[in-house]
């Protein structure tokens, strides 16, 4: 759906609350259409982010797996090699 947001599931250290909401607001970004909502919109905007928040966490929390935990800047490296592989300029 959108590539701005990340698996945040299962990772040490575990997702902070920043990320979960960062995530939240890029689903609601995208499902509403809206960069930043309009004065009458931001309420239910900051709602709507507010909540999905919470449920993700929620989630988040009570998910269980027997995979080792995922690391961060491992991840973070396999991801710049895709992205290397995928936009690889050849002359």
């Amino acid at each position: 759906m959108c590539r701005n947001i990340k698996p945040l599931f299962n990772y040490d250290p575990p997702v902070t609350n920043d990320e979960v909401y960062a995530s939240a607001l890029q689903y609601v970004r995208k499902v509403s259409g809206f960069r930043t909502p309009s004065n009458i919109n931001k309420k239910a905007f900051e709602y709507a982010v507010l909540n999905i928040s919470k449920i993700t966490k929620e989630l988040i929390d009570t998910l269980k797996t027997d995979a080792p935990p995922r690391n961060r800047e491992e991840e973070i490296q396999k991801a710049q090699v895709r992205a290397q592989r995928r936009f690889r300029t050849e002359f």
